[in-house]
């Protein structure tokens, strides 16, 4: 219980130390976003969507991709081929038979979820753990595909009203 209290309190501080003036722009506060995260979370490794997408497109790397949101999210789009994982638990039940060197790649909405999964999963032994940096929202905002059922789609769980203010309002499933 006391783990549980220490993230709500860390995550509390970290959603009011993301207030931005309101007159940064979306992608100013996408950076800030990911600098926050970096500061928070220094020794995840953090991959760029670009660094993604070239590993998916020229299959140079094939990472398994963990969707750290919670189902309803989940169910709106994701990466394709995604595992959803909306808990470090449910993460370690899903990785059980797999090699502690496999790569992975833990995404979220914007990165702070799938951060603090990236550490837990690092903390237990996995190796080549990165976190997407910007994580679905970027994805999406690139203009990248997001899937449902295998199939292309154009929306993406906003999350919330506060952080689906840096992903682009036309993506917004809601």
């Amino acid at each position: 219980m006391r783990a549980r209290s220490l993230f709500w309190i860390a995550a509390t501080w970290w959603m009011l130390a993301a207030w931005l003036p309101a007159t940064a722009g979306d992608g100013d506060r996408l950076a800030d976003i990911k600098a926050q995260i970096r500061e928070e979370f220094p020794d995840v490794n953090q991959l760029s969507t670009q660094a993604l997408e070239r590993w998916l497109s020229t299959g140079a790397r094939t990472p398994l991709l963990l969707d750290a949101r919670e189902s309803e999210e989940f169910a709106v789009s994701r990466l394709r081929d995604a595992q959803l994982t909306p808990s470090a638990r449910e993460a370690l039940a899903l990785l059980a038979d797999t090699p502690k060197n496999q790569l992975i790649v833990a995404y979220c909405s914007v990165g702070y979820r799938s951060a603090a999964l990236a550490q837990e999963l690092a903390a237990r032994g996995f190796t080549n753990v990165y976190n997407l940096e910007g994580s679905l929202f970027e994805w999406a905002n690139r203009g990248l595909p997001v899937y449902r059922d295998g199939r292309p789609v154009e929306k993406v769980h906003p999350y919330n009203w506060w952080w689906g203010r840096v992903l682009d309002e036309k993506l917004h499933s809601q």
